[in-house]
């Protein structure tokens, strides 16, 4: 099935997103401008207006059309495995495979967090959430293993873990990589799994029971 071409009106609009989300990424949000989001589109100030009512309003349609939960939501939901702990290491794969690929991501995050203080995020995440219902299906149908906890809960903390990982191998120089073995991020999923005690040390935490 083909999709229909963009009309002029939406084509137009694409070209605007596409110029402010390269200044966005090269300049920062402050450190653009709405003329040089015209020029790198190649429309006039007006043509701006006539689809953004603000800078604002172009970051927040950036933000919300470009987070890459557009792409990692459909790949987790297309990860494979019998057991909850194999659909659990397919998932860790993907999901830091494709942000391994987008390392704008990263920073758009800081733009929102830094320049913005974070207002968009609810928002943001207002339209993750129904996305992540077919997610929390699938993982619904692998609970035997699991512990009993709310399944948002779940995700929550997959989401979460695998994004800090992501966030440090980013941010963390090639010295201090280097001391981390090949297989980290395998050994990341162990410990999401697991833990970081020992089994013979699980039994000497107080309240443990055989």
């Amino acid at each position: 099935m083909h999709e229909e071409p963009l009309r002029k009106g939406e084509q137009t609009q694409a070209r605007i997103l596409d110029a402010a989300y390269t200044l966005f990424m090269e300049q920062g949000y402050h450190g653009t401008s709405m003329r040089q989001i015209a020029e790198r589109a190649g429309v006039t100030m007006g043509g701006v207006y006539n689809h953004f009512a603000s800078k604002e309003e172009i970051w927040e349609a950036v933000i919300f059309e470009r987070h890459p939960y557009r792409i990692i939501v459909p790949l987790l939901q297309e990860a494979k495995g019998e057991t909850a702990e194999a659909f659990v290491r397919d998932a860790a794969r993907r999901m830091v495979g494709e942000l391994g690929q987008r390392k704008d991501f990263l920073h758009m995050m800081f733009i929102e967090l830094v320049e913005f203080n974070g207002v968009h995020i609810p928002a943001l995440y207002a339209r993750i959430l129904p996305e992540l219902q077919p997610l929390l299906a699938l993982v619904s149908a692998r609970t035997d293993g699991l512990r009993a906890m709310p399944l948002p809960l779940l995700v929550r903390s997959f989401l979460s873990f695998f994004f800090a990982y992501y966030v440090t191998d980013v941010l963390m120089p090639p010295a201090a990589r280097a001391l981390m073995s090949d297989d980290a991020l395998e050994v990341f999923i162990d410990i999401y799994l697991h833990g970081v005690l020992a089994e013979e040390a699980k039994g000497e935490l107080p309240g443990a029971t055989d």
